[in-house]
């Protein structure tokens, strides 16, 4: 995310009849309902004049080390909060968020053997898609909860008024997220010669915390080691590249922070580096595709059981006309008990459209489920199968799994069942604290870790 080597120009067609605005002539899915127009036109001004969070070079670096992972070159982890909240926007939540996708990149560089691709969720993923307009609870009707960039979650008319306000507070909190993440990595937060510091206290008893310190106490061994043997300080591992990411649901919000800069042609969103189209909003005549369409951004899909060969070939067709490296990441997300069915053939179907993409495993979305007493959680035995099953299927298919995508916290808490602690429904009270979906903590984010290395070893 900071001081990315600028990669060449690669000169390619501009995609025709597109603006930012573009997306505005095709239905919009998951849009927030504004009583006030003027209002919602005012913040979309101020937000177009506003700073943009990112910069190209990093995107087009971004993209470079994507095309790498899609020959095998690189890992991708993706990882962070199913939704953020202003609230939430605070130093120790941030530092532990970025702890646990070091120390999880820390195991998969050492267990791997290649360098990982780390992009985080965060600064900017405050929109939340919706199976709903409304909620009802005890005979009262209210717009559903649509995110942070939206409205509030307190169930209150006032509270759930959807407010372009809010568009701002959103740029405010992704800008302080972003600065105060770069200013931890510049300043040596992952410096690979003490990793021993990114230590969470509270699971140093865990059964993993062993396991761990054996990886961290290697790795800083073999760096004072080459050191010593060449004479020289290893500085450039002082520091890791880190990028960001969010579902680019909120339309207008993208829009205004979609710019084009000088000495490069082309539309890039600024919002972030990696924006994805999830499976609500990926019908290829839809506004959200439409959007995407025109950004030079290397971009995500969400790919679920739902998803027909055809329709996922017309999204390569569109998003990628011109087959171009580093473009394509296919997130799929099918669920335990149905990715041997559904994902063959889909795998079989982009070999056969022929653009390069990297597939990533989202083994968490497939397999949310509800307690007896509404408690949604996700059950960790369930994730790691399906994260498993996924190196089966891309192997027999001559294919290559090359990242996972989690919803995850370097927090305490207890959303998801199973994991290292062995964590019961009765343990889900002591510690929930998602205002949306369950996460992995940090024991069991580790663990899975572990088990991706295990994995890719099996299958390489």
């Amino acid at each position: 995310m900071i001081k990315h080597a600028r990669p060449p120009v690669q000169q390619v067609r501009e995609p025709e009849n597109w603006k930012p605005e573009s997306w505005q002539r095709r239905e919009a899915l998951q849009q927030a309902r504004y009583p006030d127009e003027a209002q919602l036109e005012s913040a979309v001004r101020q937000l177009a004049e506003s700073p943009p969070l990112v910069t190209s070079w990093e995107i087009l670096s971004l993209r470079e080390q994507i095309a790498e992972a899609q020959v095998g070159k690189r890992f991708m982890l993706q990882g962070g909060d199913c939704a953020e909240n202003f609230n939430e926007c605070t130093s120790p939540l941030i530092t532990n968020r970025l702890k646990v996708l070091l120390q999880m990149s820390l195991v998969l560089v050492h267990g791997l053997q290649m360098p990982v691709l780390r992009v985080g969720r965060f600064a900017g993923q405050y929109a939340k898609p919706r199976s709903s307009d409304t909620e009802t609870r005890d005979g009262v009707t209210l717009p559903s909860y649509r995110g942070d960039i939206v409205n509030a979650i307190d169930f209150t008319p006032e509270a759930r008024v959807p407010n372009p306000a809010r568009l701002i507070q959103a740029h405010a909190s992704s800008a302080m997220t972003m600065n105060f993440v770069r200013a931890l990595v510049d300043g040596g937060f992952a410096d690979l010669h003490h990793p021993e510091y990114w230590n969470l206290s509270w699971v140093e008893h865990s059964p993993l915390a062993e396991e761990f310190q054996k990886i961290a106490d290697n790795i800083g061994h073999s760096l004072r080691f080459l050191e010593t043997l060449t004479g020289t300080d290893a500085g450039s591992l002082r520091r890791v590249d880190f990028f960001t990411s969010h579902e680019a649901l909120h339309l207008h919000y993208e829009q205004a922070l979609t710019r084009q800069v000088p000495r490069q042609w082309g539309w890039f969103n600024l919002s972030t580096h990696f924006p994805w189209i999830g499976m609500r909003t990926a019908a290829p005549d839809g506004a959200h595709v439409e959007f995407f369409r025109g950004i030079r951004n290397p971009i995500g899909i969400k790919v679920g059981p739902g998803m027909t060969a055809d329709w996922v070939a017309q999204l390569l067709d569109t998003l990628n006309p011109e087959r171009e490296p580093g473009r394509i990441v296919l997130i799929h997300r099918m669920g335990e008990s149905r990715i041997e069915e559904c994902l063959p053939p889909l795998i079989q179907a982009v070999e056969d459209q022929g653009s390069p993409v990297l597939w990533i495993c989202d083994p968490m979305h497939g397999n949310t489920e509800s307690t007896e007493s509404g408690i949604k959680t996700r059950r960790f035995r369930r994730i790691m199968r399906e994260m498993d099953l996924a190196f089966d299927i891309h192997r027999a298919a001559g294919s290559r799994l090359g990242g996972a995508h989690l919803e995850l916290t370097g927090e305490d808490v207890t959303e998801c069942t199973g994991g290292a602690r062995d964590l019961s429904e009765a343990d889900l009270n002591r510690a929930y604290k998602s205002t949306v979906d369950p996460r992995l903590n940090y024991e069991q984010s580790l663990e899975l870790a572990m088990l991706i290395v295990q994995k890719y070893g099996q299958a390489g």
